[in-house]
């Protein structure tokens, strides 16, 4: 039996959400229908609200609503240490650690030249930026540990290095290939806690 159209439209674009198969996009979409169209609404609302309201900060590219966010914001942060992550949950799973005290840089991905993503698709000419001036004394990397992780911690190791500021990378605590958002904060923290210089 074929779905009816306002069904079959639903069930696609959850489909299209990373991580959802069709199981369960399919699950998703009968729950929403059995909501009430007020909670129907209030999520549609917050779907726009969220795409309409957030952005990148100016200084890190965190997401944010504001200029710039808590984190740059926050004047008790040590300014001289930058943590170069991949994605902004990947900074989200560094802050569960309450073990970093600096600040954060979110590249937004990693060298991946077999799918079209060099230098210039990465925050990397802002955070060369953020380096000018002096104040920044190191850079923790915290690309994960696969191929594309340490290629892009490489890469930014013979860029900073040259510059007279210290490159750290975090410590093998995590497994290879895994993602920092699915480490613990344990790991995470004893990553961060045992990086080592580059």
């Amino acid at each position: 039996m074929r779905m009816i159209k306002p069904l079959a439209r639903l069930y696609e674009q959850l489909r299209r959400l990373p991580g959802i198969g069709s199981k369960t996009a399919l699950r998703l979409a009968y729950h929403v229908l059995d909501m009430s169209k007020e909670d129907v609404a209030e999520l549609a609302q917050a779907l726009l609200d969220a795409k309409q309201s957030i952005h990148y900060c100016s200084r890190c590219f965190n997401l944010c609503d504001s200029e710039l966010c808590e984190i740059c914001q926050d004047e008790g942060r040590d300014q001289t240490i930058i943590c170069v992550v991949e994605q902004p949950q990947d900074l989200m799973a560094m802050e569960k650690t309450q073990g970093f005290k600096g600040v954060y840089h979110v590249l937004h991905g990693v060298l991946s030249p077999l799918d079209g993503i060099g230098p210039e698709q990465l925050k990397i000419k802002e955070l060369l930026y953020r380096l000018q001036g002096g104040k920044v004394q190191e850079i923790i990397v915290a690309t994960n540990s696969d191929v594309e992780g340490e290629a892009t911690a490489t890469y930014l190791a013979s860029l900073i290095k040259p510059l007279g500021i210290k490159v750290s990378r975090i410590a093998h605590g995590l497994p290879i290939g895994g993602d920092l958002e699915y480490a613990d904060e344990i790991t995470l923290y004893k990553a961060l806690e045992n990086r080592r210089d580059m």
